[in-house]
């Protein structure tokens, strides 16, 4: 099958089957999504939302989290994987947001990227989230998910997927598409097991074909 066959034939599954698609991250404006998806960083969606209310609670603005110290916030998040360095990094953040961005938050990939702990994926992610942009955060379950059905070949890094997908995938698409491909592979197409016999695009699949 050729690839951009593959493509189309893929996101005609995903748009009919799974038509609203977002993400599992509880958060109320751009502020708290930066937040949430920092603590996300190979830590479950799950045991983010644990943590996250009593933390924006204690800190509902930038100019908030901006005047904490790095060990205020720890005890918020110390349950999350990393928890040191991603307490320093939500303060640095803030301050910065602060400083540099009047507390509100950039809605580019370059301005986002200057942030402290902010890197490409964590951007794309809030620039798609918040404004709807054509931006493909490539996560784990996202590498592993393209490359097992085909949508990218060979691909050695985050950005060479993010690229060769951003190559088929309509700009008006992306978006929702992170979001597919995210949860088909924490759900169905899992890391050590994946359901084939449950999914619905097993017929357009490579890995399968294989099988």
């Amino acid at each position: 099958m050729r690839t951009a066959e593959r493509f189309e034939k893929i996101l005609a599954w995903f748009e009919l089957n799974m038509p609203v698609a977002e993400s599992e991250l509880v958060f109320a404006n751009p502020f708290e999504c930066l937040v949430a998806v920092m603590l996300s960083a190979q830590c479950t969606d799950k045991r983010v939302n644990m943590v996250t209310p009593a933390l924006f609670k204690a800190y509902p603005t930038a100019e908030d989290l901006a005047k904490a110290t790095s060990d205020d916030v720890f005890e918020y998040v110390k349950s999350v994987s990393y928890p040191r360095s991603k307490a320093e990094h939500l303060v640095q953040m803030a301050q910065r947001l602060v400083d540099v961005y009047g507390g509100q938050v950039p809605d580019n990939i370059e301005d986002l990227q200057t942030l402290q702990g902010v890197g490409r994926k964590t951007a794309n992610v809030v620039c798609a989230v918040i404004w709807q942009q054509p931006t493909m955060a490539v996560d784990t379950h996202i590498f592993r998910v393209s490359e097992r059905l085909g949508l990218t070949t060979n691909s050695k890094n985050p950005l060479q997927t993010e690229k060769q997908l951003v190559k088929y995938i309509p700009a008006e698409v992306i978006p929702k598409a992170h979001h597919w491909l995210l949860l088909h592979g924490r759900y169905v197409c899992q890391a050590r097991k994946p359901k084939c016999e449950q999914c619905g695009i097993a017929p357009y699949c490579r890995y399968f074909e294989k099988k």
